[in-house]
């Protein structure tokens, strides 16, 4: 079992496939109580939100660049605040951090405070991405799992994993249990952004890719064991 890790968990994947709906609460459980289960084998757990969910920027063209990002960034930490009240109702303790403090709903980053937490049996959620416009959610994911130490960095995804090309669209595609992160740069992948994966390369960071449909997907994924890994996701090594 990994003694620490981050979650990379999309906007999408909290909304599961329902429309017209920021929130899939059945989905949302299953997630919650998965951590809770880490949590109480003293696996330490901080969450990375995106906030697809809410505001996608590229679907916005008509709206500044840098304006969009911002906008998305707020997304986020409202995504950050439904799963904290989500955690706090099955008695995990969780704290939301961001680069910058948001009013009093916030705290600013600080390794120190995260690890305390974490520690302490409670989970962080990062939200705001990096404070900055033009960087995914992705980088910051990779950020703070070499801020932390962190024994790896969990992609959860609609897909299990990395494909040859796009299972959706074709039938033939074949599932890659692991690739390197200078594969998914020169092949143009989008499975991990440009700029996660170059820092994840040079940190020497272990991802996994999985998909969340998979039951106990996360627990198992927390094992490190590889036999685990290859059935519902792909691993991604420098």
């Amino acid at each position: 079992m990994f003694k620490r890790v981050v979650i990379k968990l999309s906007g999408e994947a909290l909304a599961g496939r329902k429309i017209n709906n920021f929130f899939d609460d059945n989905i949302i459980k299953k997630i919650i109580v998965q951590i809770k289960e880490l949590v109480e084998k003293g696996v330490g757990v901080a969450l990375v939100v995106g906030g697809g969910n809410i505001w996608r920027g590229r679907d916005n063209a008509q709206v500044d660049k840098v304006r969009t990002d911002q906008i998305g960034m707020m997304a986020t930490v409202m995504n950050a605040l439904y799963l904290c009240d989500s955690f706090e109702r099955v008695g995990v303790d969780a704290k939301i951090m961001t680069p910058v403090i948001v009013g009093t709903v916030t705290e600013q980053f600080s390794k120190r405070r995260a690890l305390e937490h974490m520690n302490q049996g409670g989970v962080v959620i990062f939200a705001a991405g990096t404070g900055h416009p033009f960087f995914s959610t992705d980088t910051i994911a990779a950020i703070r799992t070499a801020e932390l130490d962190a024994c790896a960095l969990l992609f959860a995804k609609n897909v299990d994993g990395v494909y040859t090309s796009d299972p959706r669209k074709n039938g033939d595609a074949i599932k890659l249990n692991q690739i390197t992160y200078r594969q998914v740069i020169e092949n143009n992948m989008t499975v991990i952004d440009t700029a996660a994966s170059a820092i994840c390369e040079q940190q020497g960071i272990l991802s996994i890719i999985f998909g969340l449909d998979e039951p106990e997907a996360i627990v198992k994924c927390a094992t490190g064991n590889n036999d685990i890994i290859y059935q519902i996701g792909t691993r991604v090594e420098a």
